[in-house]
């Protein structure tokens, strides 16, 4: 797959400087809000990161506003768990989020699922889903990520957790002026850019590995090999096969 090409999308960009890629949501008009779009480049962008020859990559986010609104009302993404670093594309290098003003729904997903976070002074985490009757339920996994019961309030009263609260939690690592959280992200990346990458992918691998999983993190994991296969190059080619009425020629792709 040639996922340059997957990239050229203005609403998210992937750029590379000395080892370290900084992909950024760009629709700041709507409070960088998750459509279709935005969801395919997240995946796209963890599945370049992972072929690269970068060791860490910068999650953030264009405007002043908002990291994310989560998904787009008027034009939802098909499958949220697509976006999500380590459930819709394998990441075995280190992700940063530098986050900002409102994080909230499935866009916080995506922030747990990040290593590190470094979160300016005026973000604003919340998961509103139980008070709008609807949830993909990969939120659940922050209880293998948080204390529990700060995890369910979290999830299931849907009330605001400021930045401090959030360090307080333990679902950021530090909290900075805002307008300086990207570069603080920058920082650690370089750190992590110039640390050994055996180390590095090694250490995040066991802990992924040591990781309590949600069933719905386990079965997007599994729904997302399960459509490698039904659109791999070998399962056109058996279509194809059982059509033309012949023997299949597989070639693992």
């Amino acid at each position: 797959i040639d996922y340059g090409a997957l990239m050229m999308t203005e609403l998210v960009t992937y750029t590379s400087n000395n080892n370290v890629a900084t992909i950024r949501i760009n629709r700041a008009e709507r409070m960088n809000a998750l459509n279709e779009e935005v969801i395919l480049g997240l995946q796209a962008a963890w599945q370049r990161l992972e072929t690269s020859d970068d060791r860490v990559a910068v999650l953030t986010a264009a405007g002043d506003k908002a990291f994310s609104v989560g998904a787009d009302v008027k034009d939802a993404p098909k499958e949220m768990w697509q976006g999500v670093p380590s459930i819709g594309a394998q990441t075995s290098k280190p992700v940063i989020a530098a986050v900002k003003g409102w994080c909230i729904g499935g866009s916080y997903v995506i922030v747990q699922m990040c290593d590190l976070v470094v979160a300016a002074e005026n973000t604003t985490f919340k998961y509103p889903e139980a008070q709008l009757g609807f949830t993909g339920g990969l939120i659940a996994s922050a209880v293998a990520r948080i204390p529990h019961k700060v995890a369910m309030e979290f999830m299931l009263l849907g009330e605001d957790f400021d930045a401090q609260r959030a360090l307080t939690a333990g679902m950021v690592n530090k909290v900075v002026p805002t307008g300086e959280e990207e570069s603080y992200a920058q920082a650690w990346a370089k750190i992590l850019a110039e640390s050994a990458p055996l180390v590095v992918k090694g250490l995040k691998e066991f802990s992924l590995a040591t990781l309590n999983k949600s069933p719905a993190e386990a079965g997007a994991i599994a729904r997302d090999q399960l459509l490698g296969i039904k659109f791999s190059k070998d399962g056109a080619e058996g279509r194809k096969a059982f059509s033309e009425k012949r023997t299949p020629q597989f070639n693992g792709k």
